[in-house]
């Protein structure tokens, strides 16, 4: 019996690229206020070239998107008096825009739906604030890599969300797009694996979903039908 779900944030509750477009314009717009001088030197493609650059050379940063943005931008902003306050002020401009997203049509009602019979948790590679975004009281747990030093696949990630929980792996339902990251990594660390697949892809390995669907209003229907109801259930 399913008891929890365990939810993929980016590309799975919102779309991740025009989210961080706009961040990242936003970024730019701070730039040609704060820094006029350097701003024609570091347009957005060139940013985000940057920051997939600190990406790779800090591998010891890869759990934690926000460090690689801070990061990024202590070398942008090298030859910068008081490099530090502009820094975190950057990053501010950043990370407020990054979590000014446009939900699925179908995320909104079905978090509601859900919410109401099981308990519920967040599990995200990202830096995404469900507090700004204004979805955390959905959420029971909200685990991020860069709070617990693990990314997805790794199984330790998925065995950390089922401690908190007090579950068994097999109690959790993962929901996620990624194939890799959510649903082979939610499988090999024994809970009930979901492929959000939004788009019709091909399922591209041998070892499949448990199940796969297309938007979340499916999800609440595959459950009502295949779940008993589990509100109240501790």
């Amino acid at each position: 019996m399913i008891r929890a779900l365990s939810f993929d944030l980016d590309d799975t509750l919102w779309p991740i690229e025009p989210t961080i477009l706009h961040a990242e314009r936003s970024l730019q717009h701070w730039l040609h206020v704060r820094v006029p001088e350097i701003a024609p030197l570091w347009p957005s493609e060139r940013l985000r070239a940057h920051r997939d650059d600190i990406a790779t050379r800090r591998p010891d940063l890869a759990h934690d998107y926000s460090a690689q943005r801070r990061h990024s931008l202590h070398e942008v902003l090298a030859d910068q008096p008081e490099r530090e306050n502009l820094v975190e002020s950057a990053f501010a401009a950043f990370y407020a825009a990054r979590n000014e997203v446009t939900l699925y049509p179908d995320a909104a009602s079905a978090l509601v739906r859900l919410s109401a019979r099981f308990r519920m948790a967040s599990l995200s590679n990202g830096n995404a604030d469900l507090e700004r975004i204004g979805l955390a009281a959905h959420f029971e747990q909200r685990i991020s890599a860069r709070d617990v030093g693990i990314m997805k696949p790794d199984r330790a990630i998925f065995a950390h969300l089922c401690t908190l929980l007090g579950l068994a792996p097999a109690q959790i339902a993962h929901i996620g797009d990624d194939p890799e990251l959510d649903v082979l990594g939610a499988k090999q660390a024994g809970l009930f694996a979901v492929w959000l697949n939004r788009d019709g892809r091909d399922w591209p390995h041998a070892q499949r979903p448990d199940l796969e669907v297309a938007d979340l209003h499916q999800l609440c229907a595959w459950l009502d039908t295949h779940q008993p109801h589990v509100h109240g259930v501790t």
